[in-house]
């Protein structure tokens, strides 16, 4: 069977690191990549030491607007299904790549295959979780991480074709501690001691475009004194200068990094501040304290079970985070077994 797996962003990489290669040994893969993440410590970086295999195509539609972006994708990609004549559309998570993979090939009457379907923040305004609802309905293969995504999809009408197999992102911090801790030295380099810092990213656009949100952050971050450092997403950068905010010393602003010196930066420091979706269940995994500056969650699993705080941008509820925070129930297994890739392959196979 011929397989095409469409991926664009960060997290995609990652998750296909997981799966590309298991799927290689029984099918047929075509991976295009849209680069919707384009600079090197964004993308080529991922390929490099995740030993992604090297995309077929890349189509190098990284600029523009949302609606720009997504049809430009649409374009592409109904040539690409024409030339290669795949059996199955293979998409992740909840970006335009994710959107734009899934409606050609479901115009086409091609097969969708979800990884990371029925995820919900029941928050309309965001585009991810438009990409998300519209995806999933198009969908006929919905790999689901955890039960309650399958609560939500059967909530809306869809219950066949979903398959709760766990966590690819579980399988892939399996796969790749021990080479991070083999191959990093970003601890040496950025002379951080383990336990004595907070690993923080900033990266929605729901912070990043509104200046009281952005601006409530980095003064809870600066009030804090507490050695913090942040990875900055280029999107974030620009608008930090744009709005002529700056960061206490305290912050050590760095590039954005690779896979296996992200997953070092998670493992030795004490907590982590974020407004990722990835970046919370990888605290979830390495049993960091988590807490989530944004006003919801898809991850709601993180929050019940006492491992991960909503604070918003609220600058109190972030300081208190910081301060007070921690867990206060044992870590339970709810992303799988670390075995969802073998999974979606004997799923495929039938």
């Amino acid at each position: 069977m011929k397989i095409l797996t469409v991926i664009g962003a960060r997290p995609q990489f990652i998750k296909a690191a997981a799966v590309s290669n298991i799927i290689r040994t029984h099918h047929e893969e075509v991976l295009v990549h849209t680069g919707q993440h384009y600079d090197k410590n964004m993308s080529k970086v991922f390929f490099d030491e995740l030993r992604i295999p090297k995309p077929n195509y890349d189509l190098g539609l990284g600029s523009g607007g949302h609606g720009e972006q997504t049809g430009a994708m649409l374009i592409k990609l109904e040539e690409l299904y024409l030339k290669e004549k795949p059996d199955m559309v293979l998409v992740y998570g909840d970006t335009n790549s994710t959107l734009a993979g899934a409606l050609c090939a479901s115009k086409m009457l091609i097969p969708v295959a979800h990884i990371e379907a029925g995820l919900r923040s029941f928050n309309k305004n965001m585009p991810e979780e438009q990409n998300r609802i519209l995806t999933d309905h198009i969908s006929k293969y919905l790999f689901v991480p955890t039960t309650s995504a399958i609560e939500n999809l059967n909530n809306e009408g869809i219950t066949k074709g979903v398959h709760n197999v766990g966590d690819v992102m579980f399988d892939a911090i399996l796969n790749f501690t021990e080479l991070s801790k083999e191959k990093s030295k970003i601890m040496e380099s950025l002379s951080l001691v383990k336990e004595e810092y907070i690993l923080t990213t900033i990266h929605r656009a729901e912070n990043t475009n509104d200046i009281n949100r952005l601006r409530n952050i980095i003064e809870a971050l600066n009030e804090s004194q507490q050695k913090i450092v942040l990875p900055l997403h280029p999107r974030t950068k620009k608008f930090i200068s744009d709005y002529g905010l700056i960061f206490n010393e305290n912050i050590k602003v760095i590039d954005p990094v690779g896979y296996l010196d992200m997953i070092s930066l998670e493992v030795n420091c004490k907590k982590i501040i974020t407004d990722s979706g990835g970046v919370q269940k990888e605290a979830f995994f390495m049993n960091k304290p988590c807490v989530t500056m944004r006003d919801e969650t898809e991850w709601i699993e993180t929050v019940e079970n006492g491992w991960n705080i909503i604070a918003g941008t609220d600058k109190a509820k972030i300081l208190d985070g910081i301060f007070n925070f921690k867990p206060n129930n044992p870590k339970q297994s709810i992303f799988g077994d670390g075995h969802a890739t073998e999974k979606i392959l004997k799923i495929i196979n039938k």
